[in-house]
């Protein structure tokens, strides 16, 4: 969606689609969600609400894998709030593998003390509403939390992102410069969280806690924004 010319006048804009859900939805939460609103795309990125977003999962596939933990920050260009930002242990419906929890770190009893995503669903779509959702690589949170809504509400939900890896992988993938690297076996440069933080001197956090890593998330973003672009660069140049 609104991802170029040619593709606004095929589909409808972000915020077209988000007044029609919001006529449609039968959930509550999901209504007030839609209803909130999303950014007009030609909004400046530096008056627009933010929230970094960040879950750990049993895998990559959100047909197979569920979340185990929800890690959230609202920020802007100029702050970012950690104490107002939310975390959440959810209880997977499969058993977790030892795989999973040496990635993670989220262990059988953490996860059998823990709520079902179910129970705090309406509570995660309160926190995202009315902001821009900012994510490190948007395969993992979006389809993943349309996958729980669609298994436990029985409605879709779908948003726009910006995406940091997305971002970074302009500058360190794509461009003539890039192709002669790899054209001349140059190994391309990782655009993973914590190797994308150290480009900009960032700090080195330990990951795969999710509101750890929503921070680390929100820092990026302003390093690439104070460095690549500026707080009126409009929100269609970002998003995703």
């Amino acid at each position: 969606m609104t991802l170029g010319t040619h593709q606004r006048q095929a589909s409808p804009s972000w915020a077209d689609y988000f007044t029609g859900q919001a006529q449609v939805c039968r959930t509550l939460a999901l209504k007030a969600f839609y209803a909130a609103g999303v950014p007009a795309e030609e909004r400046p990125i530096g008056k627009v609400p933010l929230v970094a977003l960040d879950f750990e999962t049993t895998g990559l596939n959100p047909r197979e894998h569920a979340i185990v933990s929800i890690g959230l920050v609202p920020f802007d260009l100029r702050v970012i709030r950690p104490a107002a930002g939310r975390y959440w242990v959810v209880k997977p419906p499969r058993t977790l593998t030892e795989e999973s929890i040496a990635f993670h770190r989220i262990t059988h009893s953490e996860v059998e003390q823990a709520p079902p995503i179910a129970a705090i669903l309406d509570e995660l779509l309160a926190e995202l509403a009315g902001r821009l959702v900012v994510v490190h690589y948007r395969n993992i949170e979006r389809p993943f939390l349309e996958a729980a809504i669609l298994a436990n509400r029985g409605e879709r939900c779908l948003f726009p992102v910006i995406d940091t890896m997305a971002l970074e992988a302009r500058w360190e993938r794509q461009g003539l410069l890039q192709r002669l690297k790899r054209l001349l076996g140059i190994q391309a440069a990782s655009i993973r969280l914590a190797d994308s933080r150290s480009r900009y001197g960032l700090p080195h956090y330990s990951s795969h806690h999710a509101k750890v890593d929503a921070i680390a998330t929100a820092e990026l973003f302003q390093a690439q924004m104070a460095r690549h672009f500026t707080p009126d660069t409009p929100v269609s140049d970002l998003w995703a």
